[in-house]
C-alpha cells in the first residue's frame, strides 16, 4: 500500500513537472518577443506633437540623425491630444507630448500622468518657462499683444488695457479669433485672474462694441494691412513673419500696459508620459530641445522667445527684461480649463 502510494505521487510529479514544461515551452517565445520589444523601443520613440508638423518635422529629422533615436510622431491638436492621453492613461503609446500651450501640460500634469523631469533641466531656464513640480518644461515663449495699422489709429489714443477695447471710441475696430488655441488660452488667463463673471462680461461687451471675428491670428493681420480694422489682438510672432518678407509691410505692434493680462505669455513646452516605454529616449529629446540649436531655430525661423541666454535672441522680438515687466503674473498651470474657456465664450455667444 505504501510502495503504491509512493509510485502515485511520483505519477503525480512527473506529470505536474511535463505540464509546467510544456506551459513553459509555450510562455518562452512570447516573453521573448516582449523583451525584444522593450529592446527596440530604446531607439524608438512615440511623440504626441501639439506643434504643426511643417513647424517642428526639421527639429525632429535632426534629432534623429544625432542621437539615432527614431522618432514616431502623431500629429493632431494639442487640447485634442491632451484629452486622448487622458483616455488612453496608463495604455497610452506616447514616450512624449510637445503641446502647443502650458494648459494642456498643466491638465496632464495635476492629473498625474506625466513624469517628473531631472532638476538640471530647468538650470538657467527663467521661471515663467517652468512648471513649478517640475514636470514639464516650455521650449519656447510667445506673447499676446495689441497690433494695429498706424494710418487708422493716427487720432486715437491706443488702449492701455485689453480691457479698454470695449470702449466706445473703438467700435467696429478691433479684430480677433474666438476659435483660435492661442485666444483661447488668453481667455483662460483672464478667467483665472478675475473670474468667470467678469470674463463673460468682457467677451459680451466685445460683441457688443462690434468687434470683428477672423478665423486665425495671420487672417488679423492681413485684415490689417488692408485697413478692414484698425487693432487687432494676436501672438506676437505673426507680424514679424511678414515684416520678414516685407520690411515696408504697413502694420505695428506693442504690449498693453505692464502686467495686462492681455500681454499674456504662453509657451510651449514639453513633458515625458510617466508610463512612457522609453523614457530615457523622450527625456534625450527634451534636452535637445533646449540646446543651442533648437533654441537658435525657435528664435530665429519661428519667431518666438528662446528659453535660455545661450542663443542670440531674434533682434525683432523685444529684449527679455521687457516681457518680464509686460507679462502677467499667473501660474501656467491654472490655463488647464479649456472647457470651461469654451463655456465661457458658448455663453457668451462668441463661438
Amino acid at each position: 500500500m505504501y510502495s503504491h502510494n509512493v509510485r502515485s505521487h511520483k505519477g503525480i510529479t512527473v506529470h505536474v513537472a511535463l505540464i509546467s514544461l510544456a506551459i513553459l515551452l509555450v510562455l518562452l517565445p512570447i516573453v521573448a518577443i516582449f523583451a525584444g520589444g522593450r529592446a527596440e523601443r530604446s531607439d524608438k520613440i512615440t511623440l504626441y506633437s501639439g506643434r504643426g508638423e511643417s513647424l517642428v518635422e526639421p527639429l525632429i529629422r535632426q534629432f534623429e540623425e544625432e542621437s539615432g533615436i527614431t522618432v514616431h510622431v502623431r500629429y493632431a491638436g494639442t487640447a485634442e491630444l491632451a484629452v486622448l492621453l487622458q483616455e488612453e492613461g496608463d495604455r497610452s503609446p506616447a514616450d512624449l507630448f510637445w503641446a502647443q500651450d502650458a494648459g494642456a501640460l498643466g491638465a496632464l500634469a495635476r492629473r498625474g500622468l506625466l513624469a517628473a523631469l531631472p532638476a538640471d533641466l530647468a538650470e538657467g531656464v527663467p521661471s515663467i518657462y517652468r512648471n513649478s513640480t517640475g514636470e514639464w518644461i516650455a521650449t519656447s515663449g510667445r506673447a499676446r499683444v495689441l497690433a494695429y495699422h498706424p494710418d487708422l489709429t493716427t487720432d486715437l489714443d491706443l488702449p492701455e488695457s485689453v480691457f479698454d477695447l470695449t470702449n466706445p471710441e473703438y467700435a467696429g475696430l478691433v479684430g480677433w479669433a474666438p476659435t483660435n488655441g492661442s485666444f483661447q488660452s488668453f481667455v483662460s488667463a483672464m478667467r483665472v485672474v478675475y473670474g468667470d463673471e467678469r470674463t463673460q462680461q468682457w467677451v459680451e461687451d466685445m460683441i457688443a462694441n462690434d468687434v470683428q471675428a477672423y478665423r486665425n491670428n495671420t487672417a488679423i493681420v492681413e485684415a490689417l494691412a488692408a485697413q478692414e480694422i484698425a487693432m487687432g489682438i494676436t501672438n506676437n510672432y505673426y507680424l514679424l513673419r511678414f515684416l520678414t518678407d516685407d520690411p515696408g509691410f504697413p502694420v505695428r505692434q506693442q504690449f498693453f500696459r505692464n502686467e495686462d493680462i492681455g500681454n499674456l505669455v504662453n509657451v510651449a513646452g514639453a513633458g515625458v508620459i510617466r508610463n512612457a516605454g522609453n523614457p530615457d529616449g523622450a527625456e534625450q529629446f527634451v534636452r535637445f530641445l533646449l540646446e543651442a540649436d533648437a533654441q537658435q531655430y525657435f528664435t530665429s525661423n519661428v519667431y518666438e522667445y528662446p528659453v535660455t541666454d545661450q542663443v542670440e535672441q531674434n533682434p525683432r522680438l523685444e529684449a527679455f527684461d521687457r516681457l518680464l515687466e509686460a507679462s502677467p503674473r499667473l501660474d501656467l498651470d491654472a490655463l488647464e480649463d479649456l472647457e470651461g474657456t469654451l463655456n465661457v465664450l458658448r455663453r457668451a455667444g462668441a463661438l
